[in-house]
């Protein structure tokens, strides 16, 4: 069965495709001692059917031909722009759905800060699915419910990981007309694990629990982005990304899951209808489209996401972009995280050291870097502190 078929922990990435088939209910996904999800059998339970094994998307690959469309493109909605990750576009694809009676599956974090895979009806809920969220996904049934929304004739746009979506197309074994993938770009996920320490780690410094984890506020602008934590005690942690703990450990890809560093769905032919990211670079690409709120790359990998575009694309600014040179300053559309020699001592540390001694060991930069960073960020400071920022900008656009 499934187990025995992936023998090495990189073969599987968590998707659950496994678990939402099995008609008797014998698979469950349990967290190794790195927090990772894999299939555990209970053989008192199986007939041996294999449906496990052919809904696989690992085992069972599919080939994408296609030729992909990009674009650079944000929405008119600041508001809705500025609560987002990068353009905001996912919600106005979400509402578009909501709009024709369909339903919207993302991910969310619940009350205990667990991120799950959920669906929504009504455009007020959808404010949980917006912005990145830097962990692995539990999809649970998931892929069961999209079925069942389908087979009623309900639009569903799922909304994941290039390896959920693949999951999610192998569990369901056929084309449905109704039904609309969004993917990311994505550069790995981290351990649920990890993410509980840090959570335990800022709790503990504030002796309160925690009410809003915020991954990507643009205080400082998109670029410069931010990671804020709000506790029950009316205190905030605020900090740049590349001064957050947990942010460092995740670019440093040290607490990455073990398929993303080969991952195999790492390309420009995409199982998704559409693929969201930042459009990192775009000051070199478009610089007219770059004001430091956020501007999302798309990839349109179909008909179905062509057709969708074209429905929201009165709210949005947008221009097609070679999508060579997009991926040129985004390379982890189609390149795997690098592994880190430092992983498995990390893991090996992750229970018995505090979590910031954890991190500055394993984590920490070399003073060269330090510097040039800290260089580039004070004199950006100082520009945009006596208003030439702007002025430099508006120079380099035209």
């Amino acid at each position: 069965m499934i187990d025995n078929e992936l023998k090495k922990k990189k073969d599987c990435m968590g998707c659950h495709a496994c678990l939402n088939i099995c008609p008797q209910g014998c698979i469950s996904m349990e967290s190794d001692s790195e927090g990772f999800w894999y299939p555990a059998v209970d053989y008192n339970k199986c007939i041996e059917c294999s449906l496990c094994v052919k809904a696989c998307p690992v085992i069972n690959k599919t080939t994408v031909n296609n030729e992909p469309k990009a674009y650079a493109c944000f929405n008119n909605n600041e508001k809705i722009r500025l609560e987002s990750s990068s353009g905001g576009i996912f919600t106005l694809i979400a509402e578009q759905i909501i709009d024709e009676g369909g339903v919207v599956f993302g991910a969310g974090f619940d009350y205990d800060f667990e991120l799950i895979h959920s669906y929504v009806e009504t455009k007020e809920e959808l404010a949980k699915f917006r912005g990145s969220k830097y962990v692995q996904s539990k999809i649970g049934d998931v892929y069961h419910q999209v079925k069942e929304f389908l087979k009623k004739g309900r639009k569903v746009l799922f909304s994941g990981t290039p390896c959920q979506t693949a999951g999610l197309k192998s569990y369901l074994g056929q084309t449905y007309d109704n039904l609309l993938c969004i993917d990311i770009v994505c550069h790995g996920v981290p351990s649920p694990k990890v993410f509980n320490k840090y959570i335990d780690y800022r709790e503990s410094s504030v002796s309160s629990t925690t009410r809003r984890i915020a991954f990507r506020l643009k205080d400082e602008g998109w670029k410069r982005y931010s990671v804020s934590f709000i506790f029950n005690n009316d205190t905030e942690y605020l900090q740049t990304f590349r001064q957050d703990l947990y942010m460092r450990a995740f670019l440093k890809d040290v607490c990455l899951r073990p398929s993303c560093y080969a991952c195999e769905f790492k390309s420009l032919h995409r199982q998704s209808d559409l693929t969201l990211a930042d459009f990192w670079g775009i000051q070199n690409i478009l610089p007219e489209m770059d004001d430091d709120k956020g501007t999302s790359l798309i990839f349109v990998n179909s008909d179905s996401g062509h057709s969708i575009l074209d429905k929201i694309k009165d709210k949005i600014i947008y221009k097609e972009v070679d999508i060579n040179q997009a991926v040129k300053y985004n390379s982890t559309a189609i390149k795997s995280a690098s592994y880190n020699s430092k992983r498995d001592k990390f893991f090996a540390d992750l229970d018995s050291m505090p979590f910031d001694q954890l991190v500055n060991k394993y984590c920490s930069d070399r003073m060269g870097v330090v510097i040039k960073r800290k260089g580039k960020s004070l004199i950006y400071r100082l520009l945009k502190k006596i208003g030439l920022l702007r002025i430099i900008k508006g120079v380099y656009k035209y």
